[in-house]
């Protein structure tokens, strides 16, 4: 689990420092990452409405960008959802 965890942290200041802070994800970094990490879990990832959606209901202080624990929760979700956790 500690690589695990060390690989999210490292993927997360990779895309994070291409723009803007390299604390928070913007709009177009979190887009960037979805389309290159996690394409088998976000199908609509190049659609961006449906990112726009999707990034309004993660950004809980409304800031336009996503902090890690923002992330975090996101990953969270998707774990629970692809092991069968929320049923």
């Amino acid at each position: 689990m500690e690589a695990a965890i060390n690989t999210l942290v490292s993927q997360f200041k990779a895309y994070a420092g291409k723009q803007g802070s390299a604390q928070t994800l913007s709009r177009e970094e979190f887009q960037s990452m979805l389309t290159s990490q996690l394409k088998s879990y976000i199908k609509n990832a190049n659609d961006s409405a449906a990112i726009d959606q999707l990034m309004g209901s993660l950004d809980e202080n409304n800031d336009g960008e996503l902090s890690f624990l923002e992330f975090w929760q996101f990953l969270g979700q998707l774990a629970n959802q692809h092991g069968g956790f929320n049923k």
